[in-house]
């Protein structure tokens, strides 16, 4: 049984029109994305483990990302009643490897999919589940889908060819229920909350909590050294830090980031440590007249050499320009 303030599917000329909206103005962001993000020579390709199963409660268990980039960790949480998977990997071929990975762990039948945000690592595998599986999430999180998912498509089959033959095939499925800020899910005798606080890594970031067992996860908004992405004007470092004091008053015990190992609530207080300390530099540098270019480059290098231990520094760079742009504008 679920509780939430639902929001119909877009009529079919909505659709449209939010996809025209993505354009110019989508593909001028995603140039700005694609220019951020490489994978070295000879990268891993992006795919979901077949055989590693992390069990973080008697009923909740995680598909680890091994530090793989652009997969991320999927969850599968078990009711009386049935399952919710949390996000499907890039792509469909991604995806029946997470089907396969519930059928290890129990027969029942996958009542949700719920997707922490519309990226195609995280979500773009839904059309491989089965067709009576309510897909839900955010309201925020399906309109972001629809202006953006074709173009994001796109830019991201140009990292690799591994990519490209990943989503090759991908079809935009948007949700069949979304909702406001929150919904409520009872899978039988395991509760969950869906979350919704506005925008930070994305417009439609989705946090997926278990109140009994207290397990938080937190999508790309909270990271286990990986730096942040804020990859396009609709990412809000603010924000981000705001969201993060939200995700700590659910005092989890248990944090399951969107990429990264599985920790604690020490994950989000790392992660707003780290944002706050880039704010206050930007801050600090901009109040010295220091040129947008300028700023980009010290905070690339001062937090590179601070952060030793976290993949993909080059994401430095959109974290000043977003955090200068907040404060100049």
């Amino acid at each position: 049984m679920a509780r939430h303030r639902v929001d119909r599917a877009p009529q079919r000329g909505r659709r449209r029109t939010l996809r025209s909206l993505c354009s110019s103005a989508c593909a001028a962001l995603l140039a700005n994305l694609l220019a951020g993000f490489s994978l070295p020579a000879g990268a891993q390709a992006p795919m979901v483990s077949e055989d590693a199963i992390v069990r973080v409660s008697d009923n909740v268990y995680v598909i680890p990302d091994q530090r793989v980039n652009l997969v991320p960790n999927i969850g599968i949480i078990v009711g009386d009643r049935g399952i919710m998977v949390v996000d499907t990997g890039m792509g469909p071929d991604n995806a029946e490897r997470v089907l396969k990975q519930v059928r290890k762990i129990s027969d029942k039948k996958i009542l949700y999919l719920t997707v922490t945000h519309f990226h195609p690592e995280h979500g773009m595998g839904a059309q491989a589940f089965p067709a009576d599986t309510t897909i839900m999430y955010p309201t925020a999180q399906r309109d972001e889908l629809l202006q953006k998912g074709e173009a994001f498509i796109k830019f991201f089959s140009g990292f690799s060819p591994d990519i490209a033959r990943l989503l090759q095939n991908v079809r935009i499925v948007p949700a069949h229920v979304t909702f406001t800020t929150e919904a409520e899910i009872d899978l039988g005798g395991t509760a969950v909350r869906l979350l919704h606080f506005g925008p930070a890594h994305t417009r439609g970031d989705n946090f997926v909590f278990l109140p009994r067992e207290r397990i938080l996860f937190g999508g790309d908004v909270v990271l286990n050294r990986f730096f942040p992405i804020l990859p396009d004007p609709d990412a809000s470092g603010s924000q981000w830090i705001t969201i993060l004091d939200q995700l700590a008053k659910l005092a989890p015990a248990t944090v399951v980031p969107g990429h990264g190992e599985v920790g604690d609530g020490r994950l989000i207080a790392a992660m707003k440590q780290h944002l706050v300390a880039v704010r206050d530099r930007v801050r600090e540098l901009t109040g010295q007249g220091k040129s947008a270019a300028d700023i980009t480059r010290a905070v690339s290098v001062e937090f590179g050499e601070t952060y030793q231990g976290w993949q993909n520094p080059q994401w430095l760079k959109n974290e000043a320009e977003n955090f200068h742009a907040e404060m100049t504008k």
